[in-house]
This record gives C-alpha cells, structure tokens and sequence, in this order.
C-alpha cells in the first residue's frame, strides 16, 4: 500500500519522507505561487489555475489571493464557492464543500493531525480524515476547522471559533470549542432590510 493510498484510508502515513507525496505537494505550491503573484485582475487566469488544481470545482468560483493548500485535488467545491483572503486548505484527505458556501478572511481548513505518541511523530507519520462542509454554510473570519468534522446544511460558523466536532444543518454555532448557539430562524430572515 502506498503512503497516498494509506492517508486516503485514514491511517497513518508519511507525509515527511515520501517522495510521491512530496513530488505531488510541490507540483501544487508551484501553480500556487503562480496563481498568487497573478495581478487580481486577471480573473479568467486565476479561474484556469483553480481549476486545473482542485479536484472539482462549480463555474462560478472564486478563491482571493493569497491561498494556500497541500495537493489541490482532494478540494472539490460546489456552484458558488467564495473564500476571502489567507484561506489554507490543508488537502491531505478530501476537503468538500457543498454549492453556495462563504468563507471569510483567514479561514484554515485542516485534514491532517499527528500522533500524540512521539515515535511515531519523530518518524513523519501522520492521520488525514475528511472535512465535508454542506450548501449555503457562512464560514465567519478567522475559522478552523478540525480534521473529521462535518458541517450541515444552511449553518453559520461565528468568527473565530475551533471546529473540533460535527456541526449540525440550520444552527448558527460559535466559540472555542465550537458549539451549537441556536438555530436559524425566520426571524434571521427579517433582520436586515433590503433596499
């Protein structure tokens, strides 16, 4: 079994020695560092980059610089897919999100964690588990999200909180840990008025 193959089944792999892996991992910080240093303007390119990077992406898509992620093919993203500036994927296992999600600024999404017990730590192993984020979900600023965890449909993360455990569809949830504050309700709807 590959150490590819070992990390997409959840066990321990190397990350740190494997020549696969880090032939993979450079080839993605090099379309990165073109993608970063492209002028802002230039969004037809900045599309063509994502695209070829990420494993599947929606047409109406867009990553603002800069971005920062390990391998680019375990993201898959959805119709409508936005993240703000400094967003850092780290792709080591599958990193889903669902259509119509907002991530804002300095947001960092973490598949990938290290043993607890030193040898194995001391000898590069690590664990990569999948983070699956649903439809209409608002990522607030500041956000990290934990390998494993799942986020629901129509759900709100306040700024600043540590996602460490699965978070359910229509609530909105916040703090460090994360936690279910409420659910979304009509009245959510009223709050703002429209022009």
């Amino acid at each position: 079994m590959t150490e590819k193959e070992k990390a997409a089944q959840g066990l321990l792999y190397d990350a740190n020695y494997d020549r696969n892996l880090i032939e993979e991992r450079l080839f993605c910080k090099g379309i990165l560092y073109e993608y970063n240093r492209l002028h802002p303007s230039l969004l037809e390119e900045r599309e063509k980059l994502l695209k070829k990077l990420l494993g599947k992406t929606g047409k109406n898509l867009l990553i603002e610089q800069p971005f920062l992620c390990d391998y680019g093919y375990n993201i898959k993203v959805g119709e409508n897919f936005y993240a703000n500036t400094h967003c850092t994927i780290l792709d080591a296992a599958k990193v889903t999100f669902g259509e119509n999600v907002f991530v804002a600024p300095d947001c960092s999404f973490y598949t990938a964690g290290h043993p607890f017990d030193l040898e194995q730590r001391n000898r590069g192993l690590e664990y990569a588990f999948p983070i699956k984020v649903g439809n209409n979900v608002w990522i607030g600023g500041h956000v990290v999200v934990l390998p494993g965890v799942s986020i629901g449909d129509n759900s709100v993360i306040g700024a600043g909180s540590v996602v460490s455990k699965n978070i359910p569809a229509g609530v909105l949830a916040a703090g460090n840990p994360c936690k279910v504050i409420r659910e979304i309700t009509d009245d959510d709807r009223r709050k703002y008025k429209e022009a």
